[in-house]
């Protein structure tokens, strides 16, 4: 009874709900573990040690130690616990399954150290592997880029708890066929999204919204506003974009990945000492705790916004397993408060918004995903309109720029 299209895309429905769900649980069991770690390093250890987190210095520690566990694991496992993160991209082709451990192994003890990076390209990473070898066992028929895809959406739905983010990545992704319509081509990604973000629900809401004040009405003025506040981050984005390839440059000389990566951890702890302690870790719950706190000054605020930027930067290019979208949105959030402090009459809505939104194009050179970073963190609909035309000027001045990827890509560490 069905056209021979809608039974193509039945046939990956059952696939598409498996794989959805179980990146969902990878993802969960990976931070569930990440998270006792860190209770583990940054509240029961200290409080033993009757040291006290707060120490000045225990965030200099730790995040050295960090970095040489991490230094030591891509040493030591197998296949160097994946490529070098500052080449690869969100979605890239899939790992051997004998990185696998070490990555998420070097993922875990970097998140809890405190490192300046999300989990969002190891744990891609991981589900795209598992799954490309699994399907590839189970269906080998079935062409692995829509293993790829499938693994990459249910990721991203988990990850966001929605499976809207996964749909605009993927509908300017999949749309370059004149012969089968978008939808579906769209069709087992979204399966596999919303399988994911339904998973990870039955556990956690995942909840990115700041408390700040509503948006009610749109004024011309705002979107002059929202597009200088979006070149301002464009720009600040630019600075570390540039200082990327030459950080990474000096690290790689080392060719030790222990003292590499060693290294980084301490030069983290250093910008901790600057910073304080709310610019360490990925940024997601640290940049609630920012918006929630009215006390910040605008220098205070000013440092914490290049402190958290040099962390992403040092992280990403010493070594450490984990991705710059979500430090990328603290930094925005970071800037966007500052330069509501600074001029009271733009609404903060607007600042944090749209500077996040041109911090995620810099890191991420894709549209969709910053406007619904954007939206997810200031969730008003009344933003919506002046998000869209802003993002026009910022996508002009960002276009022909270089990617936040070191194109040289390093040969693996001698045992």
């Amino acid at each position: 009874m069905l056209h021979p299209r809608a039974n193509a895309m039945l046939a990956f429905a059952l696939p598409a709900l498996i794989i959805g769900s179980a990146s969902s649980l990878v993802l969960l069991l990976v931070m569930k573990i990440a998270a006792a770690l860190q209770q583990l390093l940054w509240v029961t250890l200290p409080d033993a040690l009757s040291l006290g987190a707060q120490s000045p210095w225990w965030p200099v520690a730790m995040l050295t130690l960090t970095g040489v566990a991490v230094g030591l694991i891509v040493r030591y496992m197998p296949g160097h616990a994946g490529p070098d993160p500052a080449t690869e991209s969100l979605i890239g082709m899939p790992l051997p399954l004998s990185a696998l451990p070490g990555l998420g192994l070097a993922l875990i003890v970097g998140l809890a150290g405190g490192v300046s990076l999300g989990p969002e390209n190891p744990i891609t990473a991981i589900n795209i592997a598992l799954v490309a070898a699994a399907g590839a066992r189970l269906l080998p028929k079935v062409p692995r880029m829509d293993w790829i895809i499938l693994a990459a959406a249910g990721t991203i739905g988990a990850m966001f708890g929605t499976p809207v983010a996964a749909a605009l990545i993927f509908s300017q992704t999949l749309a370059g066929n004149n012969e089968t319509p978008l939808w579906d081509r769209l069709f087992a990604p979204l399966v596999a999204a919303a399988a994911g973000a339904v998973t990870t629900q039955m556990f956690f809401v995942p909840n990115f919204a700041l408390q700040l004040d509503a948006y009610d009405v749109t004024r011309l003025s705002d979107i002059f506003s929202g597009a200088i506040v979006a070149l301002i981050a464009i720009a600040l984005g630019m600075v570390a974009l540039w200082c990327f390839p030459h950080v990474h440059r000096l690290f790689h000389s080392m060719k030790n990945p222990v003292l590499m990566l060693g290294l980084g951890g301490f030069v983290l702890g250093l910008l901790a000492l600057v910073g304080g302690e709310i610019t360490l870790f990925k940024g997601l719950d640290e940049m609630k705790r920012l918006a929630a706190d009215g006390s910040y000054s605008v220098p205070a605020l000013l440092t914490i916004t290049l402190t958290k930027l040099a962390a992403l930067v040092i992280a990403a290019a010493s070594g450490f397993r984990g991705g710059r979208i979500f430090p990328a949105v603290f930094v925005g959030v970071a800037l966007g408060l500052m330069l509501h402090q600074h001029v009271p009459a733009v609404p903060a809505a607007i600042t944090v918004s749209c500077a996040i939104m041109g911090l995620v194009l810099v890191v991420t050179r894709d549209g969709w995903l910053s406007l619904f970073m954007a939206v997810a963190v200031v969730p008003d609909l009344h933003l919506l309109p002046v998000l869209c035309i802003v993002m026009l000027p910022a996508w002009l001045a960002l276009a022909g720029k270089p990617l936040m990827l070191v194109n040289r890509r390093q040969p693996p560490h001698d045992d």
